[in-house]
């Protein structure tokens, strides 16, 4: 657990309920709730281009456009992209003081369906590339914004937008407040699973929504390793590959010459191992029953566009008993130049880590690794299976109270993340059983999504200007 993280939770262990709630309500002080409906950019705001430009610097040059097609196609996929540009923008708005561990990147699409180690289907939160502890507030703006640009996407108007966003926060302050008068056991045990979807479906959705809850959670069961050898693998010279559907999945035979795929090939059986180590004795000897079968790169997301992200075919009993597993290659979190760096010096460990302690249960697979490049330089990872029942919202299809519903279900999920690692009593009680802070949100949401779509404009005027490169490519 990062060093503050574990700060805070020991500091709060020796107050009693009554001091943390002080605090809490001491925070509104000198950061009242309505003060957080504040977003006007900042008089030294840094240009959104250059820092995408900054970010592809570092990435794989030919994929780079990719990122910038897809960013290019919507308001909502900038969006996605945007998570640096946002960070910089938060580190300018008011804060309570008081911190948890952050996902970094909360927006709507990085909720969904996935799968336990006991084949139980759960509701949680997935992305954590940018992971840190930091003010609590920033996950809830970034969801509540994301909500607004999608309910703008699908043409609601401002009074169903504001209902959404105003009930997602009052779910995360109400489930909040419920946290904080638990045990820390029940806190730490706390999850939404299907059972409980459904019956919140039933309560709170159309018969249409209800419809297509349940097509996505069936769905969702059947994604996992065996679908994507179904679909990506193939026989070649008698053995088991990954067929190549470039540029999105190319596997190493493409992309190396003999020589140097064999070296390449050596150092990920390496990686395998090495990140092995990294898995609780038991899921290690079960790795080990696994022999590496193909390597291919894979393009990822809409802001991961660009990192190094390799999938691994690995085959166990015989050649149709496959695990895909995927190394993606992490940096340094966009938080970090507002909140502070990491405690762990391997990136991939800090992924990893701040995945653990805000999911409420997580991929038996998931470790991290350092690995030195073809280019010489040194990575860090962290690896996971590729796909394990995992479902993902499409808020397109959402109406308002569609929409709505599932923001608070992101809301209540949320709040338990924040509850596993921060002070839950102190935000409780900074938050209250008022709406002043749901209220400040909705009107944050909607400022900060006119910014968003300024600056999506400014990358669409860009690419046809020439200053930035990308592709009409179909999207994953």
């Amino acid at each position: 657990m990062p060093r503050n993280a574990t700060t805070a939770m020991r500091a709060a262990a020796l107050a009693t309920p009554q001091e943390r709630a002080a605090l809490g309500k001491e925070a509104r002080r000198h950061t009242p709730r309505s003060s957080h409906a504040e977003y006007e950019p900042a008089p030294h705001r840094p240009d959104p281009l250059s820092i995408l430009e900054a970010q592809s610097a570092a990435r794989v040059p030919e994929l780079v456009p990719i990122r910038y097609g897809r960013m290019t196609e919507s308001p909502f996929r900038f969006y996605r992209g945007a998570a640096a540009i946002m960070a910089a923008d938060l580190a300018d708005t008011p804060r309570s003081g008081i911190t948890a561990q952050l996902c970094g990147d909360a927006h709507l699409l990085n909720f969904r369906l996935l799968a336990s180690p006991e084949r139980q289907l759960m509701f949680d939160i997935n992305d954590f590339d940018e992971t840190l502890p930091g003010p609590w507030e920033w996950d809830v703006k970034r969801l509540a914004a994301s909500l607004v640009i999608a309910g703008r996407a699908n043409d609601f108007d401002d009074a169903e937008r504001a209902r959404i966003v105003s009930s997602t926060v009052r779910a995360y302050r109400e489930a909040m407040i419920r946290f904080a008068a638990e045990g820390n056991l029940d806190v730490w045990y706390a999850k939404i699973d299907a059972d409980q979807l459904a019956a919140l479906a039933s309560g709170k959705l159309h018969k249409r929504g209800r419809r297509n809850l349940a097509r996505a959670m069936a769905k969702a069961r059947t994604r996992d390793s065996l679908q994507t050898f179904a679909k990506v693998a193939e026989r070649v010279d008698g053995r088991t590959r990954i067929a190549a559907d470039p540029p999105l999945l190319v596997p190493i035979s493409h992309l190396l010459p003999d020589v140097e795929r064999s070296a390449l090939e050596s150092r990920f059986r390496s990686l395998i191992e090495r990140y092995g180590r990294t898995l609780p004795s038991d899921r290690r000897t079960l790795l080990e029953d696994y022999r590496l079968a193909d390597v291919a790169r894979k393009v990822v997301g809409v802001g991961s566009v660009g990192t190094r992200c390799w999938i691994f075919l690995l085959l166990g009993r015989d050649d149709q008993d496959p695990l895909f597993l995927q190394a993606k290659e992490a940096d340094t979190s966009v938080l970090a130049e507002h909140v502070g760096a990491s405690q762990y010096r391997n990136q991939g460990e800090r992924v990893v880590s701040g995945q653990r302690l805000m999911q409420a249960t997580s991929d038996i697979f998931l470790g991290w690794e350092r690995v030195d490049g073809i280019d010489g330089r040194q990575r860090d990872f962290y690896v996971r299976q590729l796909r394990d029942w995992k479902g993902i919202a499409m808020p397109e299809r959402m109406r308002p109270k569609d929409m709505r519903a599932f923001g608070e279900l992101c809301g209540v999920t949320l709040a338990r993340a924040h509850a596993r690692s921060g002070d839950r009593i102190a935000i409780a009680a900074y938050l209250g059983k008022g709406d002043p802070f749901d209220r400040a949100l909705a009107t944050f949401a909607e400022a900060y999504a006119d910014q968003n779509e300024h600056d999506h404009q400014a990358l669409v005027d860009a690419v046809r200007a020439g200053r930035l490169p990308a592709e009409e490519l179909p999207t994953s």
